[in-house]
């Protein structure tokens, strides 16, 4: 089976600068696929490359079957894009942009109004369609900006930060929509997104980008696995986290010690036999504890482990990379 999208060693510099640093990744046909990194690791790069917006370096990529530099007007008719960063003309009504896009990709109109009635649930914008586009809100230009890139029905969708600045009903409106696009249609979709929720509710398998490379892959479930069973987490007071790190380190039945600012992760095995000896530890080397708490792991314990920190949603976009 053809994969939906492919990349084999694919590079993009910038001057001096490596963006991304020789990705490979396979994504299948009708999956949801999850895309981390911290700001100006290499996401939006990627993206950009994959959509024909930026030329590799180096390296290849598939879409939709279509090879990104040999073939790019056979990507872009195969392929929905909604970016960070929303080219809505102001002077436009909403509903005259999405009537545009569909001529476009050479929808005729009996099509264009059924597929206008189909997605008006998800932009749910009511009257608002008739009014210029320059009136509108940021999370109704996100809505739109979605609508637009689903009009002709693609068979590869690329969300990148899709519901950055929604309020949370509108956010749990777009994932209804992400399911049913790819349960009832299909569809194969790539997501880039600061909201780990997201990822781990919507997506079938998850890669974690850092420095322009990928550090991690797997279903939301396997990576959490593979950091151990429980985290313990603690808060310290400023200049201590190493004190911290020195102490836990020598507890038994500690699989990691993982340091961000001034909370102390501790990765486990059993973490209720665990807390009794990781409290009695920090207080023997006189590290004053804030708080602790025994969880399950998270992506965002995955995050921190693969790349040192964790992602912060709601933080500036990337710049370039």
């Amino acid at each position: 089976m053809t994969a939906a999208i492919r990349t084999e060693g694919i590079v993009r510099r910038f001057a001096d600068k490596t963006a991304v640093a020789g990705v490979d990744l396979e994504v299948a046909p009708g999956e949801i696929y999850g895309f981390l990194g911290p700001n100006g690791a290499g996401k939006s790069t990627l993206v950009r490359m994959l959509v024909t917006l930026l030329l590799p370096t180096e390296g290849h990529a598939t879409v939709a079957g279509h090879d990104v530099i040999d073939d790019p007007d056979g990507v872009r008719l195969a392929i929905g894009v909604a970016l960070q960063d929303a080219s809505l003309d102001a002077k436009q009504t909403g509903i005259e942009l999405l009537r545009l896009q569909a001529r476009l990709y050479g929808l005729d109109r009996g099509e264009i109004t059924r597929r206008l009635t189909e997605i008006g649930d998800l932009i749910d914008l009511g009257d608002a369609l008739g009014r210029r586009i320059g009136t509108y809100s940021g999370g109704m230009k996100r809505r739109l900006d979605l609508a637009a890139a689903l009009v002709h029905n693609p068979q590869v969708l690329f969300l990148d930060e899709p519901t950055t600045g929604l309020d949370p009903m509108s956010r749990a409106t777009v994932w209804n929509e992400v399911r049913r696009l790819n349960e009832e249609l299909g569809m194969t979709i790539f997501l880039t997104t600061q909201y780990l929720e997201e990822a781990d509710e919507l997506a079938h398998r998850v890669g974690i980008i850092d420095r322009g490379r990928l550090v991690a892959e797997g279903s939301p479930d396997a990576l959490k696995r593979g950091i151990g069973h429980d985290v313990i987490v603690i808060a310290v007071d400023e200049g201590r986290e190493a004190d911290a790190r020195a102490a836990l380190g020598e507890v038994r039945g500690v699989a990691g010690v993982d340091v961000h600012r001034r909370e102390v992760t501790v990765r486990t095995e059993d973490g209720g036999a665990l807390i009794s000896p990781v409290a009695v530890a920090l207080d023997d080397a006189g590290v004053p504890v804030r708080s602790l708490t025994l969880r399950t792991p998270t992506l965002d314990d995955v995050f921190l482990r693969m790349t040192g920190g964790h992602i912060d949603a709601g933080t500036a976009p990337e710049a370039d990379a």
